[in-house]
């Protein structure tokens, strides 16, 4: 039997979704991390990568000023850390300093990239689309980055890196590697 839901929570029906953890500058020059379940790439050519985040956070206020922003993919091992960046703000908080994380230099962005990270993308911001109560932030892919050992002609190894996913209400999962099929 399938009955009515609450329109309130549409987009949990869409979960899990790949958590990422986006870096960005703020005015001073410190680094902040937010974490996101929404984004998508969004065109090969030019690639461009979207990112969806509320004006009222702190990190929306970040990327519109420095105009960049670092896509850090990052395990299931990081679900504490990456809760934590994504439920207090870096308004009030030095989250890096909070959750041990560390950053190093992007190739191309005066945005740092975290270090646990297995994957990066380097985005410039190239327009900001006001949709509802949040504004899709597309990125141009400048560079890209990754560990050696996390990809396999350009698919990640789940064998050796398990993404971080968010289910909703604070819960993470991962990708069972033993469960796939090729076609």
């Amino acid at each position: 039997m399938k009955t009515q839901r609450s329109l309130a929570s549409y987009y949990h029906y869409a979960f899990p979704m790949q958590t990422i953890l986006v870096t960005c500058t703020d005015a001073q020059g410190k680094t902040n991390i937010i974490t996101l379940a929404w984004h998508t790439p969004i065109s090969r050519n030019p690639p461009l990568y979207g990112i969806s985040v509320s004006p009222k956070r702190y990190s929306h206020g970040c990327i519109q000023k420095a105009k960049e922003f670092v896509i850090n993919f990052v395990p299931y091992t990081l679900a504490q850390q990456a809760d934590y960046c994504g439920t207090h703000s870096g308004r009030t908080t030095d989250k890096a300093r909070d959750t041990h994380l560390t950053f190093a230099p992007s190739t191309k962005l005066k945005t740092l990239l975290l270090n646990e990270g297995y994957a990066h993308l380097e985005c410039t911001l190239k327009q900001i689309i006001s949709i509802g109560d949040h504004d899709l932030l597309v990125g141009e892919v400048v560079a890209i980055t990754a560990d050696d050992d996390s990809f396999s002609n350009e698919l990640l190894n789940i064998e050796h890196r398990q993404p971080l996913y968010y289910i909703g209400d604070s819960t993470y999962t991962t990708l069972d590697p033993t469960v796939r099929k090729a076609f």
